[in-house]
């Protein structure tokens, strides 16, 4: 049986997400990203083509690897200015009836207590439709701007993810029973003490006491994005994550993370099926191939490469400004990069020159992007899909929004005409959209379960 494909809509709280300079095209309403009414435009528009999410990255460094200063990032608008996404979701969501929001947010920079009750306050305020993507930052500028002396090991980043996860978990699960809210007006009685938990937890990275602040939300935990495709981040993946985000433009890649990742789960006591993947890919579609080749022309036209080595540099911990464009990208392994990323670029089949990857980085970022009619670009999605078993993809973009016009125009009723696109969103929080009745809450295979008490057990399904 084919599988049904998924897409996120994927952005960024800034004038510049993966396509440097396209900010400029006169279509473009980049230079809203400091508004409302362009971000309740989009979330409208992704749940006119029945969107699982807006997916919305984040980071909190600056890009300033790229000549040792961060001049390039602020002259070109690479992802500075960088908004708080968290800040969007509630207006997002009170003109939404069914769209998801996958948020961002790194364990390394706050406290496990203060995010688990943001991420709860949301989830009350949207009825469940909030997803977590947990990252663990890999910027040595932002360890810097919270004070830290220096960016911690890969690995480690990953040992402190574990023990933050499973903080949060206690507060989301184990904190308040089911039944702790009684909110019985007649007797004046909000809650029970009796069911309501303080949480006590001394480990090596973090040290809490405390009840947590805000009653269960519809999901309790957020939905799990996990964004890492390394070694260690595949562990972690496989361990917490609902839906994993890759970025690569090789199907061969990506299969071979997909099946590893399964393996791994299954390994953990997982349903290996119960970890959906989700791979970036940019569409620049037209009513006839003609016309998307046209669109593409004029959105490279306004392509900065500046911007894009400003990008990449930042990613990689690589300073690319000493190199010439057609100088060999120099492959070093750092601590402050995407370690998946800087693996990418180093596979022995083939070797890039800075120019090449200014060109490939240009619109989209690192993964492919599809150009053609409607029913290429489908068959292009679903060759994606049938060859390397993803469930979907994060949906980016050269103009906003639209691209994800474009994209609900044409190539949704295609994918719905084939059998391959939902027509209607399922009812219940994102969970429930996603996994289907009856799994509003993580599954009892999940390690967030082995914290609760007093759950009613067939609501763990």
């Amino acid at each position: 049986m084919t599988k049904p494909i998924r897409v996120n809509g994927f952005a960024i709280h800034s004038p510049v997400h993966l396509s440097p300079g396209l900010w400029t095209h006169p279509r473009d309403r980049s230079l809203e990203f400091n508004t409302l009414g362009y971000w309740t435009d989009v979330a409208r528009l992704l749940e006119r083509g029945l969107f699982e999410t807006l997916f919305i990255a984040d980071g909190i460094g600056i890009h300033d690897v790229y000549g040792g200063t961060a001049a390039a990032a602020l002259r070109r608008a690479a992802q500075v200015p960088k908004y708080d996404p968290m800040l969007l979701v509630s207006a997002m969501a009170a003109v939404t009836g069914h769209l998801g929001f996958g948020i961002t947010a790194s364990v390394s920079y706050e406290p496990p207590f203060t995010l688990a009750r943001r991420f709860s306050t949301l989830d009350h305020l949207t009825e469940g439709r909030i997803a977590w993507n947990v990252v663990t930052g890999y910027s040595a500028a932002a360890s810097r701007a919270v004070g830290r002396p220096g960016i911690t090991a890969h690995d480690t980043r990953y040992d402190i993810a574990d023990e933050f996860l499973d903080v949060v978990y206690r507060l989301w699960e184990e904190s308040w029973e089911d039944g702790a809210v009684l909110r019985d007006r007649e007797r004046g009685l909000f809650a029970d003490p009796e069911k309501i938990h303080r949480i006590e937890h001394v480990g090596e990275h973090f040290r809490m006491e405390g009840i947590h602040l805000v009653d269960p939300s519809p999901q309790r935990t957020p939905f799990l994005f996990q964004a890492g495709a390394s070694n260690r981040g595949r562990d972690f993946a496989a361990a917490h994550a609902e839906a994993v985000f890759l970025s690569d433009p090789s199907k061969a890649a990506i299969k071979a993370t997909v099946a590893d990742t399964r393996r791994r789960a299954a390994a953990s006591g997982r349903d290996p099926a119960g970890i959906l993947f989700f791979a970036l890919m940019t569409v620049i579609v037209g009513h006839t191939e003609a016309e998307a080749r046209d669109k593409h022309r004029d959105y490279l036209a306004h392509v900065d490469p500046e911007g894009a080595l400003a990008l990449f540099s930042g990613w990689t911990g690589i300073d690319l400004a000493p190199y010439d464009l057609d100088d060999l990208f120099p492959v070093v392994r750092k601590e402050n990069a995407i370690a998946s990323l800087v693996e990418s670029f180093a596979r022995p089949e083939k070797t890039w020159t800075i120019r090449e990857i200014v060109t490939h980085n240009a619109i989209g970022g690192r993964g492919p992007v599809l150009v053609g009619s409607a029913a290429q670009v489908a068959d292009a999605l679903e060759a994606w899909m049938d060859e390397t078993d993803i469930d979907g993809f994060n949906l980016s973009y050269a103009v906003t929004p639209e691209g994800y016009g474009d994209f609900i125009e044409l190539v949704v009723p295609e994918l719905q005409r084939r059998g391959r696109y939902k027509t209607t969103y399922a009812p219940g929080p994102l969970r429930e959209k996603v996994f289907g009745a009856g799994r509003r809450l993580l599954p009892a295979s999940h390690p967030a379960a082995r914290f609760r008490r007093g759950v009613e057990r067939g609501r763990e399904a």
